[in-house]
């Protein structure tokens, strides 16, 4: 047992998994009841999104590691987009967006400096690999916070702990969903000093595939003191303030995509419209502002490209922690155009993968390395009607301009890991792709205590909505808090 004193991983591992048959039913019903869930737009219903009984570990210096280079990361993405769309080459990135977000973008580009929160996308290989940035409604600060909880609450207290104890290691382990209740409150000061806001909306339109988790938002800010409510479009009013259901709300937190509001059957799209394009603190101070620009995966390819051309770092304000940042982080990417190039990809399809530059949800993300699975065929079968060899796909997104064309990245190497997901009753063992997300924050001054979420898939690519799990994420401190509880009650609770 000396051994694994300050490695708690494999022993607490196998031990949860001992442990699951017991407590798994109880930890996937109450993720699914505190709002680990996904919602269906057209009907409102619920749908649970599974949860790992097997965390992931990681000692506390990591994940401040990580979470610093998430920041770094995030304004060196902040900063490139603006250079790009300041520059001679502006359409690498203004044609990726939509008619309003381009539009909004022009209008504010020049003076957007404040992101009150980001997330980089991970995955670990060899070293840590950032896949890309997360600018415009960077979720799961909630999930993540209901799924960390939950397993120890429940595996904690199958092992005897009391609540007070549980309660102190859910502190330890820290919470995303404070880090954002600090990053809005600070981002908040930012525009108008001295004054913290009366009432706080939570922006988003009806039925969001996440809108439990806005839901969790919404009920823990009320804990900590706001005036904390969920909104939607159709029900602000206003010309001096935003109001919704007789309040008056001073910070908004959108939760909404900017190009949702250019759907037809969105009402309430023109008010919110109005609200982004005006000054920011007019009639309320909006967190995040449009930021579409910054999500774009042609300015993260850039990033990439600056590592090799000064020139570009230099255009784009980039700092010596921000190349640090980028050099041991950020695999080779660029924007996938040329004929060189596309003849390079299309000869090697096992180390790369095509990316649309301004997209969401995985849909149009080829991994040449599964080209021979299901998934892959059904993937280019949704976006151009018909199945394509990896070389005709590379041609074809190589002339493909929606959403700005692609980018193309390096495949970083990494493997499924073994877990245990809890669904209803059912524990399964599942071999899963395991990503890393760190969340960030640019132009406050200081960060927030922020932490990190994992998702895993069976899938190359890891995506909550498009199916796949949340895997609880604790740091090496508080896991060896709970491998104690476990060895406490002997052979008695396993």
């Amino acid at each position: 047992m000396a051994a694994d004193r300050h490695n708690p991983t494999e022993p607490l591992l196998e031990a949860l998994r001992s442990a699951a048959g017991h407590f798994g039913p109880e930890l996937a019903a109450t993720a699914y009841e505190r709002g680990l869930a996904v919602t269906d737009k057209a009907s409102g219903e619920t749908k649970p999104i599974p949860i790992t009984a097997t965390p992931v570990i990681l000692p506390v210096a990591e994940l401040h590691r990580r979470q610093t280079l998430a920041a770094h990361l995030s304004s060196a993405t902040l900063k490139m987009s603006r250079a790009i769309c300041l520059g001679s080459a502006s359409e690498l990135v203004l044609s990726a967006l939509s008619p309003l977000e381009r539009k909004l973008c022009e209008a504010t580009v020049a003076t957007t400096d404040t992101l009150v929160t980001t997330r980089v996308d991970f995955f670990v290989g060899h070293s840590v690999n950032a896949l890309e940035v997360n600018a415009t409604i960077p979720a799961m600060q909630g999930y993540s916070d209901i799924a960390a909880n939950a397993l120890l609450q429940i595996a904690g207290r199958y092992w005897g702990l009391q609540p007070q104890v549980i309660a102190g290691l859910m502190a330890k382990n820290g919470s995303n969903t404070l880090a954002l209740y600090r990053a809005l409150l600070a981002g908040y000061a930012k525009v108008r000093p001295g004054k913290t806001p009366n009432r706080i909306a939570l922006l988003s339109r009806r039925n969001d595939a996440q809108l439990t988790e806005q839901q969790y938002l919404c009920e823990r800010f009320r804990e900590w003191g706001a005036d904390a409510d969920l909104v939607h479009p159709d029900q602000l009013s206003g010309s001096d303030a935003v109001i919704a259901n007789g309040k008056t709300y001073d910070l908004v937190y959108r939760h909404l995509f900017v190009r949702r509001l250019e759907e037809l059957d969105l009402q309430g799209a023109e008010y919110v419209r109005a609200l982004l394009a005006e000054p920011n603190g007019t009639r309320a101070v909006v967190l995040n502002p449009p930021a579409s620009h910054v999500e774009v995966k042609a300015a993260f390819a850039l990033l990439s490209q600056a590592r090799e051309e000064e020139d570009l770092a230099q255009a784009a304000g980039l700092t010596a922690d921000e190349l640090e940042a980028i050099a041991n982080s950020v695999p080779w990417t660029r924007p996938f155009r040329g004929e060189a190039l596309v003849a390079k990809v299309a000869a090697d399809p096992d180390r790369y993968v095509l990316k649309r530059s301004w997209d969401y949800g995985g849909r149009a993300v080829f991994v040449g390395r599964t080209r021979d699975e299901p998934s892959y065929l059904d993937r280019v079968k949704a976006a151009y009607g018909s199945p394509l060899a990896w070389a005709a796909l590379c041609q074809r997104a190589a002339a493909d301009r929606v959403g700005g064309g692609f980018v193309v990245q390096e495949l970083v190497e990494t493997k499924p890991e073994p877990h245990l997901l809890c669904t209803g009753n059912t524990q399964s063992p599942a071999d899963l792709y395991v990503d890393f997300s760190s969340y960030a924050s640019v132009g406050l001054g200081s960060q927030p205590a922020w932490g990190g979420v994992c998702r895993g898939s069976m899938s190359h690519i890891v995506n909550i909505v498009g199916g796949g799990g949340v895997i609880p994420l604790l740091n090496d401190e508080v896991a060896a808090s709970l491998l104690n509880a476990y060895r406490a009650v002997g052979n008695t609770r396993r």
